[in-house]
Order: C-alpha cells, then sequence, then structure tokens
C-alpha cells in the first residue's frame, strides 16, 4: 500500500510502518516518535517523522567499520607520544 499523504492516522501510521498499534501506543505513550492530537483524542503522525523514525539508529556495516579503522590508523600517531 502506497500512502502519498503527508499526515497519517493512527491506523494509517500503523498499515504504513508496519508496526503493531499496541507498540505505537507504547512509543507515543513514551514520547520515543513526535505526534499530534489536535482534538486531545486522534493521533496524527507526519509521514517525514515516521520515516526518519524507521530509519535512525543505524547499524555500520563491516566494510564501514574497517574503513573507519584504517582511516585512524593513518591519521594518528602511533606510540602514544605526544
Amino acid at each position: 500500500m502506497e500512502i502519498t499523504k503527508k499526515i497519517l492516522s493512527f491506523d494509517e501510521a500503523c498499515q504504513y510502518t508496519g508496526i503493531s498499534k499496541s507498540f505505537l501506543y507504547k512509543l507515543t505513550s513514551a514520547r520515543k516518535i513526535e505526534y499530534s492530537k489536535p482534538t486531545g483524542k486522534l493521533i496524527f503522525f507526519e509521514r517525514e517523522i515516521l520515516d526518519n523514525f524507521l530509519l535512525s539508529n543505524k547499524i555500520t556495516t563491516q566494510q564501514e567499520i574497517e574503513t573507519q579503522a584504517q582511516k585512524y590508523c593513518m591519521t594518528t600517531k602511533k606510540g602514544g607520544n605526544k
């Protein structure tokens, strides 16, 4: 299902993200994801915020770790002397 709307209802956000309703409620009650309650009852989400949440906490690939280690070794003085 492709959702092109900018603002999603709670049920639409669950469908869009694949997150269960109970887990999404836990995220909102713990204030781990940004949402709006314009009437004090219904919950709405911006699609962009959901995208950012889903892509947060990225895991670095082994290749990226090796590249960073090589770069660090090449730019750091050996022996620990200042």
